[in-house]
């Protein structure tokens, strides 16, 4: 509003109504200003709070800063003792070289006894060249019935799909285990082998194996649900234009994968059924929490990166005393198997009264505030592992098992299709698991092929 610049001339009635709507206007202002104030002064307090890295929040190892090395490398302080390469346990072949002449004064020592003075391994592979038979199967009329016959295709090269069960083992392995795109797994082939495999047959490859995946994966879910302890997290995926999640479940021997649209309780739902385990090991994601019947592990290790926070922002006070507890819970867990039983409960009774000391103390700082509430908030699921030797501290097992969906989809920017996304998961869930029960992938992918289940961990 602006006033007139004549204010002599306005009668009283009017100054006052300019005055009064002044008077409003800068009491706004004042009101937007104080407000200003507080927004900036937040704002300053969040510039001065520490910034999170992966070693005191969840951020992945990847997004942080590596520190520059040394320009030059350190002279070593003593030579390093040679390395040879073994032997092969089982060489294709064997050669026997004599010696003919003297290397000196060339005289014929053919007569002359000979001992093994240097024995080594040369390594070489084949011509790489496919291995095409090519089929004809013959026919004609019958004499007796005059109807028309023709020999039955051979059982190891039936009709249909020309591409053999190691061909087929090879492009999973390659797509799946080393995460190569159709494009370059197209030209690979065509490079190596010689094949010509365009990328819609390589997909219809890997469509026809879906379903023996889901039967593989489908016994892996079943010795999972039977045990008493599983473990979960998720990663996030993208199917055509929209973003899924990867989940694992996972203990022991058995891994099992599922690409879902949510990442909320309706997939751990649909995964478990009428199942419960006795006790569940996840970070503190609520859809993950609920779920044991008995017991909840929450993961030590993201608990101790947000207490590192903690002490980063400047508590002194709670989050040191905090550390070093959950640091010596955890070496606790390392001996577990070299402890008795009743030295175990001894051990979570004097942890639980140390937390209980912690707990009194009155942070100062508001991060050491929230980290006081988190721990207040889930005391009974930090030290279930003490007593359980089935437990894991951690959920590290998970984001190890997470880890190669990360780079698949770093790699090829994850899946067009629904079926592409449900094979994957399937395909890692075999993976995850043959790596566990110690049984090469080449050879998983051939018994699932084969459709045999995979041999059980001991």
């Amino acid at each position: 509003m602006t006033p007139p610049t004549d204010l002599s001339s306005l009668p009283p009635s009017e100054k006052d109504a300019l005055i009064a709507a002044l008077l409003a206007r800068v009491k706004a202002l004042l009101a937007e200003v104080e407000e200003l104030r507080t927004e900036n002064a937040a704002l300053r307090d969040k510039l001065s709070l520490p910034r999170k890295t992966p070693r005191n929040s969840s951020k992945p190892p990847s997004q942080a800063m590596k520190a520059n090395g040394e320009t030059e490398p350190k002279p070593k302080s003593k030579p390093h003792a040679g390395a040879y390469r073994p032997l092969h346990p089982n060489p294709t072949r064997c050669r026997e070289v004599w010696a003919d002449c003297c290397p000196q004064c060339q005289a014929d020592v053919t007569a002359v006894a000979q001992v093994p003075l240097h024995t080594y391994d040369w390594i070489e592979i084949p011509e790489i060249t496919p291995d095409v038979t090519r089929v004809t199967l013959y026919g004609g009329t019958c004499p007796c019935c005059r109807g028309p016959f023709k020999a039955p295709a051979p059982r190891a090269c039936p009709p249909g799909s020309p591409f053999g069960p190691n061909l087929r083992a090879f492009v999973l392995y390659l797509r799946f285990a080393q995460a190569i795109p159709f494009e370059r797994l197209a030209r690979l082939l065509s490079d190596l082998f010689g094949l010509e495999i365009s990328e819609g047959a390589l997909a219809n490859i890997l469509h026809d194996s879906a379903p023996a995946f889901e039967t593989q994966a489908g016994a892996i879910k079943h010795r999972l649900l039977s045990g008493t302890v599983l473990q979960s997290d998720e990663t996030s995926a993208r199917v055509g234009k929209r973003t899924f999640w990867t989940w694992v479940f996972h203990h022991a021997d058995s891994a099992y994968f599922v690409t879902a649209a949510s990442r909320g309780k309706k997939v751990v739902e649909a995964f478990l059924g009428d199942r419960r385990p006795d006790v569940w090991v996840s970070d503190r994601l609520s859809a993950q929490m609920g779920w044991a019947r008995v017991d909840h592990q929450v993961c030590l290790a993201h608990l101790i990166r947000d207490v590192q926070y903690a002490m980063d922002a400047g508590d002194a006070a709670f989050a040191p005393g905090v550390m070093g507890l959950l640091k010596r819970a955890v070496g606790i867990g390392r001996r577990r198997q070299t402890l008795a039983d009743s030295t175990l409960v001894l051990y979570q009774s004097r942890l639980q009264k140390r937390l209980d000391i912690l707990l009194a103390i009155t942070p100062m700082t508001a991060a050491g505030q929230k980290l006081q509430r988190i721990i207040k908030r889930f005391r009974q699921n930090l030290f279930v592992f003490i007593t359980n030797r089935a437990v894991p501290p951690t959920n590290n097992g998970s984001e190890q098992a997470l880890r190669p969906c990360v780079v698949f989809r770093k790699v090829t920017n994850c899946f067009r299709s629904a079926w592409g996304a449900a094979l994957y998961a399937d395909v890692r869930s075999v993976f995850e698991t043959a790596r566990r029960r110690d049984i090469p992938i080449l050879q998983a992918i051939r018994l699932t092929l084969e459709a045999r289940l995979l041999p059980e961990g001991t």
